[in-house]
């Protein structure tokens, strides 16, 4: 693995470009607000009706539109939505764009999937740094950074220095830029998301929720039990490792995740993943979720509004109200 750091990105080259941030959601704000204390000419683009517009004001913006932002810009930064990108790109950006400038994407989704095809004479980059905008912004302000995917898709002579230049001002030369491609950022960003970080660990622990409750235990107490203490221990382990974890937790959980673990996570559950890996190396998973996006995100809704009506939420804000108290 290439890993590269601040004193090896040349901070200049940045400073001497016209940078759009697009977007000003949850990795936009991070972005502009770092690059401006960097010392970068940043603007903010967002379209007529965008709410995030309120804030970008409150911050020292003047938001522009999109399209101004492609006329005037040297560096696009597509912080928009990967599901509203490729209609936002193909409206207001595409028929604007100009040799010789960059497209810079924070995740690799659009582009990687081919929603996005810029032309042979324009430079395509990626900073992805790996954690939410508001993670980024507060390491950077404590003087430290967030490590992040740096990949080149189309290079006219200068697009990887530049890339660098841009990863070290927004705080990343400070942690570790990590060189890598659109491929096995976007692919792997979606494996995780999909089978531990948000639809593995939440369908475990609903699932362990639901068990300890049919088995007697007041919903409240197995919340505590099934899900307040994931913190804890996901902390262990991004601090330690899951071996250090391990040295950390009593010598009966330890080895109640040695006999219990492998058979809750067996063949079966691996054999799921496998699937899933492939559904997103594939562009099966892309495109169904483009799909449902365009047909207004029914699906979504209904799961979403599932999801938040599960007893686990209620146990969950009574819990919380007793620990604010």
């Amino acid at each position: 693995m290439r890993v590269l750091y601040e004193a090896d990105a040349d901070r200049a080259l940045i400073r001497a470009q016209k940078v759009a941030v697009i977007g000003y959601g949850a990795q936009g704000h991070a972005h502009a607000l770092n690059l401006r204390d960097s010392g970068v000419e940043v603007r903010v683009a967002l379209h007529a009706a965008a709410h995030r517009a309120i804030a970008a004001r409150a911050d020292g913006f003047a938001p522009i539109t999109v399209t101004q932002a492609a006329q005037t810009a040297d560096i696009l930064v597509m912080c928009a939505p990967d599901e509203a990108m490729p209609d936002l790109y193909a409206a207001e950006i595409a028929p604007h764009l100009r040799a010789g400038q960059t497209l810079m994407f924070v995740h690799g989704f659009a582009y990687h999937y081919g929603f996005i095809k810029p032309a042979a004479d324009i430079d395509v980059v990626m900073v992805a740094p790996k954690g939410p905008g508001k993670a980024l912004r507060e390491a950077f302000i404590k003087g430290g950074g967030l490590p992040a995917i740096v990949a080149v898709a189309q290079d006219n002579g200068a697009a990887e220095a530049l890339a660098y230049s841009y990863a070290a001002a927004i705080g990343c030369g400070r942690a570790g830029m990590i060189a890598s491609t659109f491929a096995l950022e976007t692919e792997g960003d979606l494996f995780g998301e999909q089978v531990v970080l948000c639809g593995g660990l939440s369908h475990l622990i609903r699932a362990a929720w639901e068990v300890q409750v049919e088995a007697g235990w007041p919903p409240e107490l197995a919340y505590f039990d099934c899900l307040h203490e994931v913190k804890l221990l996901s902390d262990l382990i991004h601090e330690r490792g899951i071996a250090g974890m391990n040295e950390a937790i009593s010598n009966t959980a330890e080895y109640g995740e040695y006999i219990t673990g492998s058979r809750i996570i067996d063949a079966h559950v691996k054999d799921a993943m496998r699937a899933a890996m492939a559904d997103v190396q594939s562009g099966k998973f892309a495109q169904q979720w483009m799909a449902e996006y365009r047909a207004g995100s029914p699906n979504l809704q209904k799961m979403r509004e599932a999801a938040a009506a599960h007893p686990i939420e209620a146990a969950g804000k009574t819990v919380r109200a007793l620990l604010t108290k």
